[in-house]
C-alpha cells in the first residue's frame, strides 16, 4: 500500500467504479467522493466512501488533508446531453464550476497529479468524424463545453503550477465488469448498448434508431465504443505516467475504429439469443454521421492497450450485468 491516497470524485458512478476497483486491486490508497446521485453504495468495491459535493470546498479540504491525499481522479459530472441543453446552469455549476472549486482544492494542497474526465463532445460536428487531439474543439452542447473549459481550466492551471494532468476525452463508453461484480447502473441511461440491453430483459419497451439516412454503410450513425474495463485501464496508465515524470496532456481514449447503431443492436441481439423491438425515426439534432477517435497517442505515450475490442464481448458483458441487475437491484 502507498503512504499516499487517490481521491476519486465521481467514485460510485459507472466509470469511476470500475477504475476505484483497479485501483484497489493494484493496491492503492483510495477515498471517494460521491453525492449518490447518480452513483451507487455498492458500486465502491474499495478505498473509503464520503459523501458529499466535489464542489464543496472544506470538505475537500478535509478529505485531502485526513487522507493526505496526493493525486485526484476525477469524474463527478452531469453527463446527459439533451439535459445539458435544457438546463445548461446546471451543468456549468457542477461541471465547470465544481471542478473549479476542485482544483482550487488540489493547488492549495500541492496535490501533484490529476487525472480529468473528459470526452469526444469537445469536438462537435467534426469535419471528417474522425477526431486528433489537436482537431478544432467546437462543442454543440453545454455538457461538451462545460468538460472543454476544465480541461482549459487544467492547462492554465498547471502552466504555472507544480501540478501535471492528464485529460482522457471519452468516446462511447459500453460494456461492464467481466466478472460482473459492477456494471452501468444508471437510471434513465441514454448510452444505446445500456439501453439495448434493457430492452433484451424487458425493462423498457423498444429501441430508437435515430436517423437512418447518414452517410454511413448502412445509414445509421457511427460511433467509437471503448469497453469500461479498457476504459479504466487508460486512468492507471495515466498515473504511472505521471508518476513517472510525464508531462501534461489531452488523449482520445477509443478503438479507433466504429460501429453503426445497427451494428450495436445486432450484437446485443446476438448475446440475447433472441431480437430487440426497434423503431426507427428522424435524425436528433446535432448528431453527426460519424464519430471516431484518433488514438495513436495514448497508445505511444501510455504503452495503452486494449484488451476488450471486440463488440461482441462489450454486448455480452453489458447483457449480463443487466440479467445481474434485474436480479440485484443497484443501491
Amino acid at each position: 500500500m502507498k503512504d499516499h491516497s487517490i481521491l476519486v470524485t465521481g467514485g460510485a458512478g459507472y466509470i469511476g467504479s470500475h477504475v476505484v476497483r483497479q485501483l484497489g486491486e493494484a493496491g492503492e490508497n483510495i477515498v471517494v467522493l460521491d453525492n449518490l446521485s447518480t452513483g451507487f453504495r455498492s458500486a465502491v468495491l474499495y478505498g473509503e466512501l464520503v459523501v458529499g459535493e466535489t464542489g464543496d470546498r472544506d470538505l475537500v479540504r478535509r478529505i485531502i488533508n485526513d487522507y493526505s491525499v496526493d493525486t485526484i481522479m476525477h469524474f463527478a459530472a452531469h453527463t446527459i446531453v439533451p439535459e445539458s441543453v435544457e438546463l445548461p446552469l446546471k451543468y456549468y455549476g457542477n461541471n465547470t464550476c465544481s471542478s473549479r472549486n476542485l482544483l482550487e482544492c488540489a493547488l492549495e494542497a500541492n496535490i501533484r497529479h490529476f487525472v480529468f474526465s473528459s470526452t469526444a463532445a469537445v469536438y462537435g460536428n467534426h469535419a471528417t468524424g474522425i477526431c486528433r487531439e489537436d482537431s478544432p474543439t467546437a462543442p454543440i452542447n453545454p455538457y461538451g463545453t462545460s468538460k472543454l473549459m476544465t480541461e482549459w481550466m487544467l492547462r492554465d492551471a498547471a502552466a504555472v503550477n507544480d501540478l501535471t494532468y492528464i485529460a482522457l476525452r471519452y468516446f462511447n463508453v459500453a460494456g461492464s465488469d467481466p466478472e460482473c461484480r459492477i456494471g452501468q447502473s444508471t437510471r434513465r441511461a441514454t448510452l444505446l448498448t445500456k439501453v439495448a440491453c434493457e430492452v433484451a430483459v424487458g425493462k423498457r419497451d423498444k429501441v430508437y434508431i435515430f436517423g437512418t439516412d447518414y452517410d454511413t454503410p448502412d445509414g445509421t450513425g457511427v460511433r467509437d465504443y471503448i469497453h469500461v474495463e479498457d476504459l479504466a485501464r487508460a486512468h492507471l496508465d495515466s498515473l504511472t505516467y505521471l508518476r513517472n515524470g510525464g508531462e501534461s496532456d489531452v488523449m482520445n481514449c477509443g478503438y479507433g475504429h466504429g460501429f453503426s447503431v445497427r451494428e450495436v443492436v445486432a450484437a446485443v441481439e446476438k448475446a440475447n439469443g433472441a431480437p430487440l423491438n426497434s423503431e426507427q425515426g428522424p435524425r436528433r439534432a446535432g448528431d453527426p454521421a460519424t464519430l471516431i477517435a484518433e488514438c495513436e497517442r495514448i497508445k505511444a505515450r501510455l504503452n495503452w492497450q486494449p484488451n476488450y475490442d471486440d463488440l461482441n464481448v462489450i454486448a455480452s458483458s453489458a447483457l449480463n450485468w443487466e440479467k445481474h441487475l434485474a436480479n440485484h437491484p443497484a443501491d
